[in-house]
């Protein structure tokens, strides 16, 4: 379920926030009525650079790091990070998922060296200059690393990338992780435990299988013609042959 609150400068007078930060605030708190709602919180895709939306945001993932919720942080949610590298320090229930690019630019915010680094070594690099969040390296594999442990998913995607998959993936991801809470509430039983400090290394790594496969799914059907759409039609099947032993 999506509960959209949208604001801008634009609507404030001069388009700019108040001094006193009274506009910030009084978003922030209709937004965070929500959070008590959520299991899970994924910012950035459809966000914007507006600077209104960028302040709110830093302050909703604070309210929602208070309450513990697990945070997937996409698109415009790392230009974010990328203005303030310390957002999520120390809040290791987050996964972060960078492509080449924004992984560039945060490794030059976070001064982390990508020089004679392999990829995972980067990934790590980068997880622990950003206080222990995980990192998914999006690529021609997906580097996943948590600033110890280090896995590459090699799961094989479709011969086309669309724009927007990254959205699936985070919504993918959004899911895995808000299993990872019903998990931990035990609200099914299960045969054995997991550190619940290993469920964002487990997300992320099983969002990408799940994203990939679909990808390559949605390809082998429409070719040319994949559009990111096309993926949503294939997650269940994919999920389905990734993970038979959970029906």
């Amino acid at each position: 379920m999506v509960h959209p609150y949208l604001r801008k400068s634009a609507l404030h007078k001069d388009g700019v926030v108040d001094d006193d930060g009274s506009t910030v605030d009084s978003i922030v708190e209709r937004v965070a009525q929500l959070l008590p709602r959520l299991h899970v919180l994924v910012v950035g895709p459809g966000l914007s650079r507006d600077d209104l939306m960028l302040q709110c945001t830093a302050e909703v993932i604070n309210k929602a790091k208070e309450r513990n919720i697990p945070i997937v942080v996409d698109a415009d949610g790392l230009y974010a990070l990328q203005r303030d590298p310390q957002l999520l320090a120390g809040y290791p229930n987050c996964i972060i998922t960078p492509n080449i690019n924004e992984f560039k630019r945060l490794c030059e915010a976070t001064d982390v060296s990508t020089e004679d680094k392999t990829q995972g070594d980067a990934a790590r690099a980068l997880s622990r200059a950003l206080g222990g969040v995980t990192v998914i390296q999006k690529g021609r594999q997906d580097i996943v690393s948590n600033g110890e442990e280090i896995l590459v998913c090699e799961e094989e995607g479709g011969l086309k990338r669309c724009g927007g998959q990254g959205d699936v993936l985070s919504g993918v991801l959004g899911t895995f992780m808000a299993w990872g809470v019903a998990y931990q509430s035990n609200v099914w039983k299960h045969g054995r435990e997991v550190d619940p400090q290993r469920i964002p290394m487990l997300a992320a790594y099983a969002g990408c299988c799940v994203t990939r496969r679909a990808s390559r799914k949605a390809f082998e059907k429409f070719r040319r013609a994949t559009m990111t759409v096309n993926l949503l039609d294939f997650i269940q099947a994919a999920y389905e042959e990734l993970f038979p032993d959970t029906f």
